[in-house]
């Protein structure tokens, strides 16, 4: 995405637009670095929700503020995750999912991407908004080894954003009961929400979002948030998005976009520390 999105940046702003990998700790290395950054426009974070919700809440001793170090851009978009089992579960609605656990004595299992992610996280976050059920998460190194035990029934559930699961759900290799958004993803619009089957609370995804340092002028915030829409606007930008089913997010302004950031931090925190998760 940032890739796509530099090209396009780069012909709105007429000057190159590097895109500069800052691997490990969940992105937070390549966070603390643009928080320490000069404020003058000219270094940006694509900030996603392992290194802004979930990883700053997770440090023992953070080195940056998602929030307070942080001025918005513009929100991309937002994937959803969704709620997937295998297709002889014997539940295909959320509903009859909910049913089928409170009646298995010990609950079940579900498979995640790994501790302290955004797929256990979720996990959580259902258990929580569905009384008397019990799921246990069964933590794999990466979403896609979690998917490939939930298409050989090795695990009967798997909590994972929309765009891993979207292929095997199309082939039929997967039933997905429950999407994880505010409202049916306009890519795959047969797949109902958890929120209008009786949970309204189930709203989890990751996203991905620009970002500058704290401090940066409005003006310069304003053209670079200008830039950014008109890239998103551009076809072919638009069609990478669906291929990935990543949903535009509605009037991405700076302001909404520090809003944003806010809430989903605030949405995790109080979860990851009831569990007691910590990162070094």
């Amino acid at each position: 995405m940032a890739r796509r999105l530099a090209e396009r940046l780069g012909a709105q702003l007429g000057q190159p637009v590097v895109v500069e990998n800052k691997t490990g700790a969940a992105g937070t290395i390549g966070a603390a670095e643009v928080a320490r950054a000069r404020p003058d426009g000219y270094t940006l974070i694509v900030a996603v929700s392992s290194s802004h919700a979930i990883a700053a809440t997770l440090m023992r001793r953070p080195t940056f503020d998602p929030v307070k170090d942080f001025a918005g851009v513009a929100v991309i978009g937002t994937v959803p995750m969704a709620l997937a089992v295998h297709p002889s579960f014997p539940a295909r609605s959320l509903q009859e999912f909910l049913r089928v656990v409170r009646d298995a004595p010990d609950g079940l299992n579900y498979g995640t991407s790994g501790a302290g992610g955004i797929a256990h996280l979720s996990g959580e976050l259902f258990v929580r908004e569905a009384p008397g059920i019990k799921l246990t998460p069964v933590h794999y190194r990466g979403a896609s080894a979690a998917l490939q035990d939930l298409l050989a029934n090795n695990v009967p559930i798997v909590m994972d954003t929309m765009a891993s699961i979207a292929e095997p759900y199309r082939s039929g290799q997967v039933r997905i009961l429950a999407v994880f958004a505010g409202q049916r993803s306009p890519y795959l619009p047969d797949l109902p929400t958890a929120r209008e089957q009786g949970l309204p609370g189930v709203v989890s995804n990751t996203y991905n979002a620009i970002l500058a340092p704290a401090g940066t002028p409005a003006p310069i915030l304003a053209t670079l948030n200008g830039a950014v829409r008109a890239a998103l606007a551009d076809p072919a930008m638009q069609t990478f998005m669906a291929a990935n089913l990543l949903d535009p997010y509605p009037d991405p302004t700076p302001e909404r976009t520090m809003a944003f950031i806010r809430s989903e931090l605030e949405k995790w925190r109080p979860i990851i520390r009831a569990l007691g998760l910590t990162m070094e």
